[in-house]
């Protein structure tokens, strides 16, 4: 049944909106470049197979850096597709460094950029070493706000250099998400990360950076809700407060609360299954290891003996012939 919403909307603006469009782009690359195997069960097939796989979201599993970002929806698929694979990470309690988690990230994506690990990294850790140990949860909420909300941070960034420098940021040509390129800014120094900025005024800052550009950001509202609560405050205080909202975690969608990160129960219901299931094949197998004749072997007691011998003169099917000892 079409939602309200998709009736309220012009066919090429909810087209846009859901980047059907990339999906069909992605699609037929995906079908010219495996069209032999892909001509064995039909078109139509590959088609309903593709866009399930999209639904689901595991169609961004093992793909490259620049699909996993291409779509919002594509990153709140490879955020929860992270968390499904290693939340035993955390409920084991335990603790990586930011290289490790980056090794992780690349199990499901290959080309996975290190610089995004970092950022995530240095919202945890602020201004301590980044080998310094992490716990999951602490980790997953940063990267998520970092990975999902990229663009709209790396303008964050800049505005926030702007308000240090005393500039006016509304003068300030802002990149888009669709441009690629963002503008070079000096990094935040340890002035910047004790100095701070006047909470209100960057709360109009950002108000009018969310009104100008249509790319992902956090709801407004919950973005000034984060601002009034203090006076100054840092720009990786403000990631922090990020990381740690609850109405933002919900308004993305695509982790639990924190307080159910670490619960799962189908998914558990799946592992028990995958340990019961590789039990009792382990079982299965020390008892055929047991019996005699195991593993496609004879035993010795039904083996027939050869209607001849070889004779010492016949010739050695090896390029080395064992003479019999006198």
């Amino acid at each position: 049944m079409l939602s309200p919403e998709r009736l309220a909307l012009p066919d090429y603006e909810y087209l846009a909106q859901r980047h059907v469009l990339t999906y069909m782009e992605d699609a037929v690359c995906q079908l010219l470049e495996n069209k032999e195997d892909i001509s064995q069960y039909g078109v139509a097939r590959f088609f309903t197979e593709y866009f399930n796989s999209v639904c689901q979201g595991t169609h961004i599993l093992f793909r490259e850096f620049s699909f996993i970002q291409a779509t919002p929806h594509n990153r709140a698929s490879f955020l929860r597709a992270f968390w499904k694979c290693f939340r035993t990470v955390g409920k084991n309690g335990d603790l990586l460094t930011m290289r490790e988690y980056h090794c992780l990230l690349q199990l499901l994506c290959p080309d996975f950029p290190l610089e995004l690990t970092q950022k995530a990294a240095r919202i945890v850790l602020m201004d301590d070493a980044m080998d310094c140990l992490m716990s999951f949860s602490d980790f997953l909420f940063a990267f998520q706000i970092q990975f999902y909300y990229s663009e709209f941070l790396e303008s964050v960034a800049a505005i926030y250099q702007d308000l240090l420098a005393g500039k006016n940021p509304n003068t300030v040509i802002v990149p888009t998400s669709s441009s690629g390129q963002h503008r070079q800014r000096p990094p935040l120094g340890e002035a910047s990360l004790l100095e701070g900025v006047e909470a209100s005024l960057f709360s109009q800052c950002l108000e009018n950076l969310c009104d100008r550009h249509k790319y992902s950001c956090p709801p407004p509202a919950l973005v000034k809700e984060v601002l009034s609560n203090v006076q100054r405050l840092t720009f990786y205080g403000f990631l922090v407060a990020l990381s740690k909202h609850h109405g933002i975690n919900q308004a993305l969608g695509a982790l639990p609360d924190k307080g159910d990160l670490m619960h799962d129960p189908a998914m558990d219901e799946e592992l028990e299954r995958l340990v019961v299931r590789s039990r009792l094949h382990w079982t299965s197998r020390q008892h055929r290891a047991e019996e005699p004749g195991a593993f496609g072997f004879q035993r010795r007691d039904k083996l027939e003996a050869p209607e001849s011998m070889p004779s010492a003169s016949a010739p050695s099917p090896y390029p080395c012939r064992w003479e019999p000892r006198e």
